[in-house]
Parts: structure tokens; C-alpha cells; sequence
């Protein structure tokens, strides 16, 4: 059945072959430049082209009379690559200080670095440049223009408080409001306080802003931040929305159908589909190049190109994304929620929103995060919607009613009010900011999740009793990993593994490491079970890993074995960095010879919070809460007999809850291990395990 769309107040649309199109190939904006309009044009002739430049004189005035600059526009006005452009020329990166720019994702500061680079007519990493985890390309002395993750910054704010490397902050996309977001956010504001001479941007989208405003004057010693907003009018051209006529059983399937139909009957013009994850992203790409390839030779269907873009994707095919193509060729970028703001794709004018996003929430009473697809806001859906009037007029499709759309939630619930907070209350304590419940957040997060985490650093030994780092908590916060793999990395010495630790926790970084292409599912398979062994999924990693160093990191090798060459390459460089760190701190580097206890152990010792056992029902039950669980599909112990107790990395929630990155454990472990998180006693009362 033919998706059927209502635009509000219209008539229906049916994507058939009847639709007429109407005809603006001759136009200017639907030349061979359709992807970049200016691309003809010199740099300097580009750039003033953006609609950000009228606002240049104001950008300045207004930075030099206020401390905080809140600008507002829509994605791909010229925020991010062009103000940083008009500090540097206005002499802000002077007497070695540099303008830093943070994005929320890395894919995002380093396009953006590569693009500013280039108008700059310089190579990244010389007066442009960008630092995200485990990479960075800049010269400490030269570098003027800094793109960089929030992580990155806070981990800058760690070991440099005041930060008198930079002259101008700007914290762009800060809408998306993750953790790091608000932890910066509230950072800066004291940083504000001890250095007069700092200037801090905020890119926003609009209504966001006055939130944000008011934040920086929410309490006395902050009052005299001086702070304004400027609203920058984008280029937007008009944008149509349809909506469902009914709701849709498989949003999936229903946004291949819709890209198929728009294909066939709608004029030129990239399109932007918007799913929740990986999973969903891969199974559209497949059923589309499939009908790519069927309709080949097919007289009057142009050629369709099909990408995916999500964040784990490697580097190298993230940037496939936002190359030119030739404007007898369709591309259908079939993306995440990356693509909602941060980066900006040329030549998109059709969108397909399937109204739902994946997101993390964490949960006190079970003290674990899950991956969760909900419903998208209506600002996301907003963002998603602004993708399509970038060069043209647009057409967005929600795979959704417009009574749904109603119902949505205005924002979505900032990251820091639902998010594991552990990693981030170390940092904040080591920053001098003993009573966290007193930090002054944009938005405060529940005490509950601010109590979970305090209880579960003290029972990791980063805290001591009376709420303070201990020295192992002052390591494991310069880890740039989450805090129960830095304890597994810094203990990992006394078990007598730390080589097989350090390659565990550089593959956890790797989110797609096995390859499964739609044709050949089979055959990866039985290359996976190659490397499966019983104690679980981190242990299978690290066969990965060692038969990827044994063969000399073989490309060939890597697709033979199904495996993601660019992902074990970077996972050897993230090895090597976390391998000094270790050195840094003198934990011994050994290796357990093959003693796979050990290394369960360690795992333990870090993921002890994340721990299950098999309930007498057949199903895993968590040890805190009693929550039930299930061994997820790709995890190697999915077709093996159901071991007794186990731990894991994450959950995910789709049908019911799965448990991801899965190792066997002993119960014994856990109460050796962990025996400030649980109590002792039989294995009916463990399985009741509760907070001390």
C-alpha cells in the first residue's frame, strides 16, 4: 500500500506516478551546483553570501560590550564556520590565546574544521584545527581557530581552570542540551566570574534562547555577566509538511517506501531520512540499494546513491555523506539524529522524519542506562523539518499524524536529567565542587540520580567516605572513558592483565566492529563465530583484536573476517593512548597469558553495578531491582547455554531490554570485588542484592 500523506488544510498527497512535478530544471537554483549554490563563486564571494554575514558588524559590537553572546539561526546560516572566522580577522586570537569551538559530536568538529580550513586557504591543523577524543590535529603555537568536542573542553577546564589558552568560547548547538552541553554551560559561568577579560558565544536555536539568558542571571554573584541575544535571519526557502493519513506499523519500512515514491515521481533532489539507530539505518540502506539496483536500467528512473550517517560510523564514510555528486544522481542520505543539527548536508530537499529518536535514560532504581526509542520532540522534529528549504523549496514527510505531532513534548528532556551522572560528578569534584546538589545547572537533575551516582563512585573507590576523591578517583577521571572502565583499567595491574584490559576497554570505544552486509549475513556469521568464546563478548573483542595485530592489520584479512579495518585501526591508536596513561600512573603492563579469570575479574571490578543472574523463570533478572532482562541477539552467548550470572555493558530497549557487551561471571566475584555495593549472604539474597 502507498504511503498516503495529509498536508494540514489540503488535500491528500498520494506519492503516485499522477503527481505532477512541477518544472524548474532551467532555474538558477537547480544548476550543476545544486549541492553548494556559490560553489562558482571565490571563497570571500561565498562567505558574504551567507546570511550570518549582515549580522558581521553586529557579532562584534555586541561581543565587545557583553560578556555572553546567545546567537540564534537556523542550521546552515554560517554560525559555526563564519563567526569564529570574524573573531580571528577582528584580532580575538591574539598574544597566543585561540578561539574555541565546541560541537556535540566529533564528525561535526572535524567537517567543520576541514571547511574553515579551506576558506582560510590554510592545511587543518595550522591556524585551524580540531582536538575530539583520541584525535587532534593542531599546533598549540600556530593554531588560531580550535574546533573541539565538549569533552574535550571539559577535560581542558580539569587541567587548565581558567582556560588562558582562549580569548572567545563558543558553545555551538547548544540546544541539543546534552550532558556535556549543560556541564560546560555551567562551567563557564564560574570561569566567567574569575576572568573578565573571556567571551562566551552560545549558538541556539531560537526558542531555547531566553532559557539560556535567564541562566546566566539566575542567582547574585552572576547578575553582572552581561549577557544579549542576536537573532540571525536564515536564506529559507518555503517548506511543505505532510503528515500521515494513519499511524504506520513499521516506520522502517514505511520511509524506504516513501523515498521509493519520491524517487519516481518528485523532481531532483537529495534526500534526508531520519531513523533512530545503527540497526534501522543499515536495514534501510539495504532495501533501498537493492531497489537501486533492480531499477538500474529502468527507462525514465533516474540513478538513486544511498549512504548512511550515523555516529559510529568511521570517519572516512561519515564524510561520503556531504561529497558533491552529479546532479543526474539522487542521493538518499539515510541518517540518525546526527544529521537533525550539527552538520549541515548540501542539496537536501526532501525530508523523511520517521518521529522517533533513540535515546539514553537511567534508571536509579536498577542503577543502569538503556538505549530507549521514543518519541521525538517538537522542536527535533522542527530541526529535522529546517534540513529541506536549505537550496531550494522542500518537501518534509512525517511518518506520523498531525494530531501525534500535538501531543510531542516541546523539548526533549535535557541529557543531564536522565543520564548516569558517575563520570560526571568526578569531574565536577575534581574541579573543587564538593556539594553538587549547589552547582548551578541550566537544569538541575533529579537528586536521585545525584545520589546513585556519589553511592556508586564510593563503591568504586573514587570517593571516600565524606564525599572527596580518593588518589584512584583522581586517576581515573583524566581517563577519557567512562568511569567503571577507567576502574577497570587502573586496577587491572593487580589482577595481572592490564594488556588484555587495555585492549577491552580501546574496542569498547568501537561501536561497529563486526559487519554484516545484507547479501552476505550468513557468511558473517560464521566469520564472528570464528572468534566467539564462552566467557562472552569482551573476551571476543579482544580475539578480534589479537588476530587483527597477528596479521599484521591486514586489510585483506578485515574483509575476509568481516571485520571493520578503519575501526580496529583506530581502536590500536586508542590502545596506544590509554597505554600511556597507564605508564603516566605506573600501573605494570602485563598480560595474563591466556588466564581468562583474570580477566573476568577485572571486568568485574568495573562493572560490578551491572550485574545479572538467571532467574528460575529463564529469564536474567538485574541484581539491583530485580529488573528483567535479555541476553541481546548479537551477543556471542546468545546461542549458548544460559550461564548463571553475568555482567554488561549497556541495554538497549526495543521489544523488551537487552543486555549488550555480555561477560560470564562467578556470584563469588561480585561480593569479593564489590563488597561495599552488595551484601553477602546466599545467592537468593544476592539476587536481592541492594545498596549499602
Amino acid at each position: 500500500q502507498r504511503p498516503v500523506f495529509q498536508k494540514p488544510g489540503g488535500e491528500k498527497e498520494f506519492l503516485n506516478e499522477e503527481w505532477i512535478i512541477e518544472d524548474r530544471s532551467g532555474s538558477a537554483e537547480y544548476t550543476n551546483y545544486v549541492y553548494n549554490p556559490n560553489v562558482s563563486l571565490s571563497i570571500s564571494q561565498q562567505r558574504e553570501r551567507l546570511p550570518v554575514f549582515k549580522n558581521r558588524i553586529d557579532i562584534l559590537y555586541l561581543l565587545e560590550k557583553h560578556r555572553v553572546l546567545i546567537v540564534t539561526g537556523e542550521t546552515g546560516s554560517g554560525k559555526s564556520t563564519q563567526i569564529p572566522q570574524y573573531l580571528m580577522e577582528a584580532g580575538w586570537a591574539q598574544k597566543g590565546r585561540m578561539i574555541g569551538v565546541t560541537q556535540p559530536r566529533r564528525v561535526a568538529a572535524i567537517s567543520l574544521a576541514r571547511r574553515v580550513a579551506e576558506e582560510k586557504g590554510c592545511l587543518v591543523g595550522q591556524e585551524v584545527g580540531y582536538c575530539v577524543r583520541f584525535d587532534d590535529c593542531f599546533d598549540k603555537d600556530r593554531t588560531k581557530i580550535k574546533f573541539m568536542t565538549e569533552g574535550i573542553l571539559v577535560n581542558e577546564i580539569m587541567t587548565s581552570p581558567l582556560l588562558p589558552s582562549y580569548s572567545v568560547l563558543m558553545l555551538d548547538e547548544a540546544h541539543e542540551r546534552t550532558l556535556l552541553t549543560d556541564t560546560s554551560l555551567g562551567l563557564m559561568k564560574k570561569i566567567l566570574l574569575k576572568r573578565p577579560d573571556l567571551r562566551l558565544i552560545i549558538s541556539s536555536a531560537t526558542l531555547e534562547a531566553e532559557v539560556l539568558k535567564s541562566f546566566f542571571h539566575s542567582d547574585i554573584e552572576s547578575k553582572h555577566i552581561s549577557s544579549e541575544i542576536l537573532s540571525i535571519q536564515g536564506r529559507v526557502y518555503p517548506v511543505e509538511v505532510y503528515y500521515m493519513t494513519n499511524p504506520v506499523p513499521n516506520y522502517v519500512k514505511a520511509a524506504v517506501e516513501t523515498v521509493v515514491k519520491i524517487h519516481e515521481t518528485q523532481r531532483m533532489g537529495h534526500v534526508l531520512v531520519f531513523l533512530t539507530g545503527q540497526d534501522e539505518v543499515e536495514e534501510a540502506v539495504s532495501l533501498l540499494k537493492e531497489y537501486s539496483r533492480n531499477t538500474k536500467n529502468t527507462p525514465g528512473i533516474s540513478s538513486m546513491y544511498v549512504l548512511p550517517l550515523y555516529g559510529s560510523l568511521p570517519q572516512s564514510e561519515q564524510m561520503k555523506a556531504f561529497q558533491p555528486f552529479s546532479p543526474k544522481v539522487r542521493k538518499v542520505i539515510v541518517a540518525t539524529n546526527i544529521a537533525e543539527a550539527s552538520v549541515t548536508i548540501n542539496g537536501i530537499v526532501y525530508v523523511v522524519d520517521c518521529g522517533f529518536v533513540k535515546l539514553n535514560f537511567f534508571s536509579p532504581k536498577t542503577s543502569t542506562d538503556a538505549l530507549v526509542v521514543v518519541p521525538e520532540s517538537q522542536s527535533s522534529a522542527t530541526q529535522r523539518a529546517g534540513r529541506a528549504g536549505r537550496v531550494s523549496s522542500g518537501k518534509v514527510y512525517r511518518l506520523f499524524r498531525e494530531e501525534d505531532f500535538k501531543q510531542l513534548p516541546l523539548f526533549t528532556t535535557p541529557e543531564i536529567q536522565r543520564s548516569n551522572l558517575s563520570t560526571f560528578v568526578l569531574q565536577l569534584k575534581s574541579l573543587g565542587v564538593n556539594n553538587i546538589a549547589q552547582f548551578s545547572f541550566p537544569s538541575a537533575p533529579p537528586s536521585r540520580i545525584i545520589i546513585n551516582a556519589l553511592e556508586l563512585d564510593y563503591a568504586l573507590g573514587a570517593l571516600d567516605k565524606s564525599g572527596g576523591l580518593t588518589e584512584l578517583g583522581m586517576k581515573m577521571v583524566m581517563f577519557p572513558v567512562p568511569a567503571m572502565q577507567a576502574k577497570m583499567l587502573l586496577t587491572s595491574g593487580e589482577f595481572g592483565c592490564s594488556e588484555e584490559a587495555l585492549t577491552i576497554v580501546a574496542m569498547l570505544q568501537i561501536e561497529s566492529i563486526f559487519l554484516f552486509p545484507s547479501s552476505r549475513r550468513a557468511e558473517a556469521r560464521k566469520a564472528k563465530y570464528k572468534f566467539s568464546v564462552l566467557e562472552g563478548d569482551l573476551l571476543t573483542l579482544l580475539n578480534v583484536y589479537n588476530g587483527f595485530i597477528q596479521k599484521g592489520k591486514d586489510k585483506k584479512w578485515c574483509g575476509q573476517m568481516f571485520l571493520n579495518y578503519n575501526g580496529l585501526v583506530r581502536a590500536t591508536e586508542i590502545r596506544n593512548q590509554l597505554r600511556k596513561l597507564l605508564l603516566k600512573y605506573k600501573v605494570p603492563l602485563v598480560s595474563c597469558q591466556g588466564d581468562t579469570d583474570s580477566v573476568c575479574r577485572c571486568i568485574v571490578a568495573g562493572h560490578f553495578a551491572y550485574a545479572a543472574y538467571l532467574h528460575y523463570s529463564g529469564e536474567y533478572r538485574t541484581v539491583c531491582g530485580d529488573h528483567p532482562l535479555a541476553i541481546h541477539p548479537t551477543s556471542v552467548l546468545y546461542t549458548q547455554k544460559q550461564p548463571k550470572w553475568v555482567v554488561f555493558g549497556e541495554l538497549v530497549h526495543t521489544s523488551r531490554e537487552f543486555m549488550r557487551n555480555v561477560t560470564v561471571v562467578e556470584s563469588s566475584w561480585l561480593y569479593e570485588l564489590a563488597p561495599g555495593f552488595y551484601q553477602y549472604g546466599t545467592d537468593t539474597d544476592a539476587a536481592r542484592g541492594r545498596l549499602l
